[in-house]
Order: structure tokens, then sequence, then C-alpha cells
């Protein structure tokens, strides 16, 4: 058995075998993770091209500094989504502020980036919060707002009691609202 806070087998080991160079580490990294890291690009820039070019650089960038990772720190998947959140914001604020430098109200084209990137952040979170909570939970938010189930027809779809898919529901929800609550991630996001 584990100790509690020891960082999960398979973490260490990933970070162990891309700091011995295996590609195919990178290849389970990137079938394992992709999905997460494109989803929170697309959220933070908008756009597939750019969320396919910043999951290009992640894994680049993962693949160029395995070190950068510390098991002991947290999750491998919550160091990504840090990582993938913090290269993508710095794009948006580059792409950004090139844009601004060419237009002549740039006070408020500076407040109009800052808006967009703590709504990407906020976004980001949110999609990360939704990927990483427990299947069940997932699985009530999906029918009740995705296919516009009720809580009585989430339940019954679920197979579970009334009270039950109400409890998901709200549990589902506390969680995304932590989303907003909790603003932007700390500008190093856990990753170095």
């Amino acid at each position: 058995m584990a100790k509690k806070g020891a960082p999960p087998r398979w973490d260490r080991t990933m970070q162990q075998r891309l700091a011995r160079g295996e590609a195919a580490a990178l290849g389970e990294l990137y079938d394992r993770f992709a999905s997460l890291v494109h989803g929170l690009a697309h959220r933070v820039l908008g756009d597939d091209e750019a969320a396919d070019g910043m999951t290009r650089e992640v894994f680049a960038h993962v693949w160029e500094h395995p070190d950068a990772y510390d098991p002991r720190q947290g999750p491998l998947r919550s160091w990504m989504a840090a990582l993938t959140h913090r290269l993508a914001v710095q794009r948006l604020r580059a792409t950004e502020t090139a844009a601004l430098t060419q237009g002549a109200d740039a006070e408020s084209r500076a407040e109009e980036l800052e808006r967009k990137v703590r709504h990407a952040s906020i976004a980001a979170r949110a999609d990360y919060i939704v990927h990483s909570m427990p299947a069940p939970l997932r699985a009530a938010l999906d029918l009740a707002y995705v296919q516009r189930r009720d809580y009585r027809q989430t339940a019954a779809d679920l197979g579970v009691t009334e009270d039950e898919a109400r409890r998901r529901l709200r549990l589902g929800l506390q969680l995304l609202s932590t989303a907003h609550d909790a603003g932007t991630p700390p500008e190093d996001g856990g990753a170095r």
C-alpha cells in the first residue's frame, strides 16, 4: 500500500522514463493526456489550430525538460494542466499584445486583454474540473446540463435514487463553482 502523500507509481515511473529519453514514454504520455492538453489550450486560445500548436508545444516542452515535473509536488495530470494553462496564457498575451501595438486605444485594449485572459483561465479551470471529477458526478452533470434531463430523469438514467441524483448534481456544481472562485492559477502553475 502506498504511503499517504506519496506520488502515484505511474507518475514517478513516467517521469523517470522521460528523463531517460524513452520515446515510447512520450507516446504513452501523449495518449493519456493529449485530449486534456488540447481541450485546455482550446479553452484559453479559442481556436483549434492554435490549440493544436499549443498541444505540440506542451509535449515538446515535456520532452525537452523531463525533470521539470517533480512527482512529489502533485499528480502528473495536474502538472500537465498547469503547464498547458501557463503556456497558453503566455501565447494569448503575446498575440493580443502584438495586436495592441497596432491599435490606437492601448489602455482599453489592455483591459480587454486581461478580461480575455481571466475568462479563458476560468473556462480552462472549469474544463479541467469537469474532466477530473469522479465519473458519477460527471455523468450526472452531462445528463442534466448537456442532455437537458431533470433530476428525476437523471436518476432514472443513472439507476440511482432521486436524492442521490440531486446530491451528485449539487456536488458537481459546487466543484464547478470553484473554477470562478479560484480565479487564475499561480503564474508558475507548479511547472518549472
